[in-house]
């Protein structure tokens, strides 16, 4: 009975401590800077990372800088290799793209899309007296788990999925009553996914760079003669026919290639939509983020979102066979969504990552129309349909594009619970603008990896004006319902739209240059686009003029330029697609078209990691607003309650 009144007397005691306390603001920061408080944080809480060591290197890297900055940091720490070359090898999901059901997450396997528990730290923080000893307790409902240790130490567990966990700590030091405090725990399980095209998915940006050799190899003009040769960089380790008159396999050329952590849509951990759920992740500490990427370079929305797409190259196998498509991503998220719900039936998509529309209007035909500058070669690829002029990106802005949002939208609806503003479209920057949003002038510089390119001014500045003035506005109009766009009910039909990080590319197009650009850029691209040996014979063995290696290149380095220009993407990725129409696979390794796709499709006209890095640092706080996080309590939790007399139950 007197045990019971002093505890009420306390508990009394202490709310009016507490009203006291909300009356001086000042004098309870002051009381809480001091008090003994349980503080715990979920470990490696990007679900991607099979090893806490790579989310910990994000983890330090991230304090006090935004993301860019930390991307930055990272360059310079991997000396330009990148920091995702082994992580790639490290993840719950495979070369293929496969999730692994069940993935092992240091030394535990958990369920990837549905997990059932999350290991968390645990630790008392605040005046914690020197040499306590803490009784901790940690209970869910179905009885407690005990054990006492230091109160320096931290305490490792793993707490229920949808369940609260009660923790409380009896604290011990000498003579001093013991003290406890009490918290709870429950992990908020965020599941995210990435849907779009190569903006989406990071092409541009291989985890694991190319490695290439300071030897040239060698390339035949349309023309076919001697004379229409001209060697660049061969990959590293490389030891088959370099010459135009030794022919090899692709099967063969294609074992030193460039590595995605998916191949055939050329997915990246360096993608605005990767760094968007890391960053989510590295900032709350009591979540967990499941990241389910399925953006896929060269998608549509009718082919890539809504159907299935030609893959961009072969993804690593044993057996050698090569899956030319890819899967619609609304069905491949519909699938795994769906099977989520009948392990658990309140499991919920959480947030959309979108970025979609430029193929819509043949970009890539207008970056084509651009860059390639011979007669012969534009003829080729206007017969071909790699080629298309701005009338006609017009014509399919105006006609398709609406329509083909309008079918994307009804798509998405039932994947959300009908609310697409938990659709976050990220939208595209325009690629050609430095000094403050000047154009780029053109001319070959950047883009001299192949003797028919040449940035013509007159048709870029027609593109430029065109995308800043035509397409992205219309985009918005699109995402947001505004602008006359189709919706039916615009409130619940608008999406969350970013396009914060387009101010900041107008300093950073394919053109823009800083006297801090890496070393091996400013002596080896030449600004009037003489950077490679015309000369046949010398080029075998020494393709670069200014007599350095090619194997310096880094491709992940800070650079002024955020857009990959030709010339990154051949040094960086040098990508022979093969999920091109069997009429446009060329018939040796050494053909032209080789040379042009090798020197484009890895990336050119693309946003370099530090691009993506300023598109997740736009894209963050829209994210955490859709998904309330910035609502949710900091990461220490205190629930102090009075001392226990000597005797007491505890």
């Amino acid at each position: 009975m007197i045990r019971s009144s002093l505890r009420t007397f306390f508990a009394g005691a202490l709310l009016l401590a507490g009203i006291l306390t909300a009356l001086q603001p000042e004098r309870a920061a002051a009381q809480d800077a001091g008090a003994m408080q349980i503080s715990w944080e979920v470990r490696n809480r990007f679900r991607l990372f099979r090893e806490e060591r790579d989310f910990l290197l994000h983890v330090e890297n991230a304090r006090n800088r935004s993301i860019l900055a930390a991307e930055q940091s990272l360059e310079l720490q991997s000396e330009g290799r990148g920091w995702a070359r082994n992580m790639v090898n490290r993840l719950c999901i495979d070369l293929q793209g496969r999730v692994n059901q069940p993935c092992t997450r240091d030394n535990t396997k958990e369920d990837y899309i549905t997990p059932v528990d999350h290991p968390v730290t645990v630790r008392l923080v605040g005046a914690v007296p020197v040499g306590a000893t803490c009784a901790w307790s940690f209970d869910d409902g179905d009885g407690p788990r005990q054990s006492t240790f230091d109160c320096a130490e931290p305490v490792n567990l793993r707490v229920r999925y949808g369940k609260q966990t009660v923790a409380s700590v009896d604290v011990s030091s000498g003579s001093d009553p013991t003290q406890r405090v009490q918290a709870e725990i429950q992990v908020r399980d965020v599941f995210v996914a990435g849907l779009g095209d190569s903006i989406a998915s990071g092409e541009g940006n291989p985890d694991r760079p190319l490695a290439l050799s300071d030897e040239g190899f060698c390339f035949r003009s349309y023309l076919g003669t001697a004379g229409g040769q001209y060697y660049r960089p061969s990959r590293a380790s490389y030891k088959g026919g370099r010459a135009c008159e030794a022919p090899d396999t692709l099967a063969n050329w294609q074992r030193y290639g460039a590595l995605w952590f998916n191949s055939p849509c050329h997915r990246s951990l360096y993608s605005y939509q990767a760094r968007t759920a890391l960053a989510l992740a590295v900032r709350y500490t009591h979540i967990a983020v499941t990241f389910l990427p399925l953006a896929c370079t060269g998608a549509s929305i009718g082919d890539g979102l809504l159907g299935s797409q030609r893959a961009r190259e072969c993804a690593p196998s044993k057996n050698g066979n090569c899956q030319t498509s890819v899967n619609a991503q609304v069905a491949e998220l519909r699938e795994a969504l769906t099977a989520a719900k009948k392990r658990q039936p309140d499991r919920t998509l959480d947030l959309v990552l979108l970025s979609v529309g430029a193929n819509d209007v043949y970009f890539s035909g207008l970056v084509a129309d651009v860059i390639v500058d011979t007669a012969t070669e534009r003829a080729l690829f206007r017969r071909s349909g790699v080629m298309a002029s701005v009338d006609e990106s017009r014509d399919a802005l105006a006609r398709e594009l609406p329509q083909n949002f309008v079918k994307l939208r009804e798509a998405l609806k039932p994947l959300v619970g009908g609310d697409l503003s938990h659709v976050v479209y990220v939208s595209y920057a325009n690629p050609a603008l430095a000094d403050g949003g000047v154009p780029c002038r053109g001319g070959r510089a950047g883009f001299d990896i192949h003797p028919s390119f040449n940035a013509d001014p007159q048709r870029l500045a027609r593109v430029s004006t065109f995308v800043d003035t035509e397409f992205l506005p219309q985009l918005k109009g699109l995402a947001t319902c505004t602008r006359g766009a189709l919706c039916r009910d615009p409130e619940a039909d608008r999406m969350t739209f970013v396009d914060a990080h387009q101010a900041a590319f107008a300093d950073h197009g394919f053109c823009a240059h800083s006297g801090n650009d890496p070393e091996f850029d400013r002596t080896c691209f030449a600004e009037n686009g003489q950077s490679f040996n015309p000369d046949i014979v010398t080029a075998a063995s020494q393709p670069m003029l200014c007599g350095r290696g090619a194997s310096e290149y880094r491709a992940y380095l800070p650079r002024a330029r955020w857009i990959r220009d030709a010339n990154d993407s051949y040094f960086a990725a040098m990508t022979y697609p093969q999920g091109l129409p069997a009429a446009s696979q060329p018939t040796d390794i050494h053909d032209a078209t080789w040379g042009v796709l090798s020197a484009v499709y890895g990336g050119a006209v693309h946003p370099s990691a530090e691009g993506h890095a300023a598109m997740a640092d736009a894209a963050l706080p829209a994210a955490s607003a859709v998904l309330g996080l910035d609502a949710v309590p900091p990461g220490v939790t205190r629930g102090l309650l009075a001392p226990l007399l000597p005797g007491a139950q505890r």
